[in-house]
């Protein structure tokens, strides 16, 4: 396997001629290590393979994703000017703002306009991957991975990117100065631990900052079975892989979903069979401290268990497999899909049903059992569907049905903001109303419906809303109960902020309102989603008129 080196924090040209004059045939870099002009200016030959990575800026100190197209496109020429020609480039990492397959189709462009040879990704999982090869022929990913990181060996990432094709290069092999330094005090030495790594179909990419080091980096190591046996009962004494699975009579269920799916209802039918239940929200803790528990409660013999938690990642999937294993048991795998939209309706119903009340943003933040917006959209980041290759018994999908808000009236819930008043008043004395509002208002609560009315006011107090909503009724002459979202524009941190559906949960549970019955008029796509998440129908206030 190659020989290579991180030249993220590499001292100068000597140190990285040593290397290669040693027997490495592979450098890595990226365009903010700042080190490519330095290995640019050495004009290495074809032999070696030069890589590097795109895709971070460096602002006011801190690295940011930046995986935009005209990014990538600037960014990589300029490393290539750099360098003098890139074989393999990588995007450093996925970031939250660009669509991973939108910075996949950028790299493809850039090997059709022969700026680089191939092309890979960092810092990415299984999943994300998977997508990326359905797009482009992805060369290579690079991951960290070291004895004391090793978790992309133990849940089978390393093994299921390989078993796509791709090539594995392993970034931090030994753990950092830190890890280093442990691994020195084990009396190991480091080409020791890169043989490992090579052992387990990976290319680690150490780091040099001496002209000795350089030269070990080039030394390729074969381990003995007896020495690799060692180094895997050493770090990976947890890894489900290390011994085959015996034949097992007891049963684990992992029921695993986003936030507000309905996990905790399914794993109450479990219980209700017999099984031991194991969950974070009861217990506290850590994911990994509860496949302790797991471990615990299987030694202490319970024959059937069921956990039931968000459990979005492989690597927090692969204790519970590998406690499993351990004694026998098949672990099987429940996911229970629900769209996004959904969860989040029915998140904000049971923060009203547990505090009567939407919590306010800081509130939720104090609470850690309170799931708020972030905990949703982290987790749609953080998804990896289970696979196969995990080591489950088997994989299945569930989804369950949608438990219907309780409500009996017919309801018209209206967005005041551009579609009764104008504007967003700020005082009584700016409350005017739409051309024609009143009257359609009127017609629909003659026809029967519950009105009912959202805004969205911040920094207005609670006094001065008081008085505008007053003044608001005044000139309807008709009840119309408001709801009003008072936290400012930003990064959802509530659930009454549109699209967002938690006003319209407060509605129809304050007002007996039949969702499937009821209609939401509205001006903005905030409103239009807002009515998607809760199942209702709407209307646009260009379209508004009387009721059908």
């Amino acid at each position: 396997m190659t020989a290579a080196l991180g030249c993220q924090h590499v001292a100068g040209a000597d140190v990285v001629r040593a290397a290669i004059d040693a027997g490495v045939r592979l450098l890595d870099t990226a365009d903010v290590y700042g080190t490519e002009a330095m290995i640019g200016e050495l004009r290495v030959g074809p032999e070696v393979e030069l890589v590097t990575k795109g895709g971070l800026v460096i602002d006011d100190g801190v690295w940011r994703p930046d995986g935009r197209a005209g990014h990538l496109a600037a960014a990589a020429r300029a490393s290539r000017d750099r360098l003098g020609r890139v074989d393999l480039y990588l995007l450093h990492a996925v970031g939250p703002r660009v669509p991973l397959d939108t910075s996949v189709r950028a790299l493809a462009k850039l090997v059709d306009d022969g700026v680089v040879a191939t092309i890979g990704l960092a810092n990415v999982t299984v999943t994300q991957l998977a997508a990326a090869l359905a797009i482009a022929p992805i060369a290579a990913v690079q991951i960290e991975v070291s004895p004391w990181r090793c978790g992309a060996l133990r849940d089978g990432t390393v093994a299921a990117m390989r078993k796509l094709g791709v090539r594995v290069l392993a970034s931090k092999p030994f753990g950092g100065a830190t890890g280093a330094k442990r691994i020195a005090k084990l009396g190991l030495s480091h080409e020791v631990v890169l043989a490992w790594l090579r052992a387990h179909g990976v290319t680690p990419l150490p780091g040099a900052t001496r002209i000795d080091t350089a030269r070990s980096c080039g030394r390729v190591w074969e381990l003995a079975a007896a020495e690799l046996a060692e180094l895997d009962r050493r770090w990976l004494a947890d890894d489900a892989a290390v011994a085959p699975v015996p034949a097992h009579a007891m049963d684990v269920v992992i029921i695993c979903g986003g936030p507000g799916s309905g996990k905790s209802t399914l794993a109450h039918d479990y219980v209700a069979r017999g099984y031991a239940r194991l969950n974070r929200d009861d217990r506290g803790g850590t994911l990994a401290a509860l496949a302790k528990e797991l471990d615990r409660t299987l030694t202490a013999g319970a024959t059937r268990v069921v956990l039931d938690n968000t459990y979005p990642t492989r690597s927090s999937r692969a204790p519970v497999i590998a406690a499993a294993r351990r004694h026998g048991a098949a672990a099987r795998c429940v996911v229970v899909d629900v769209p996004l939209e959904r969860a989040q309706c029915q998140a904000a119903a049971r923060m009203l049903a547990q505090h009567g009340r939407l919590l306010e943003p800081a509130e939720i933040a104090a609470d850690p059992t309170a799931v708020g917006p972030s905990v949703l959209f982290r987790f749609q980041r953080q998804w990896e569907p289970p696979r196969d290759d995990e080591g489950f018994a088997s994989i299945e999908h569930v989804a369950p049905e949608v438990r219907a808000m309780p409500g009996t009236k017919r309801g018209l819930i209206v967005e005041l903001d551009h579609v009764v008043w104008r504007g967003r008043p700020r005082r009584a004395g700016d409350v005017v109303l739409v051309d024609g509002a009143a009257q359609h208002l009127a017609a629909w609560a003659a026809a029967g419906y519950t009105l009912a009315a959202t805004t969205w006011q911040p920094g207005v107090d609670d006094a001065t809303f008081a008085a505008i909503t007053q003044r608001l009724r005044e000139l309807l002459a008709i009840e119309l109960p408001v709801v009003r979202c008072s936290h400012p524009a930003g990064p959802p941190v509530c659930w009454c902020r549109k699209p967002l559906p938690g006003m319209g949960v407060v509605l129809a549970h304050a007002h007996d309102l039949d969702l499937a019955r009821t209609t939401h008029v509205g001006s903005q796509a905030a409103d239009r989603g807002f009515a998607q998440r809760l199942g209702v129908r709407y209307i646009s206030a260009e379209a508004w008129s009387g009721p059908e």
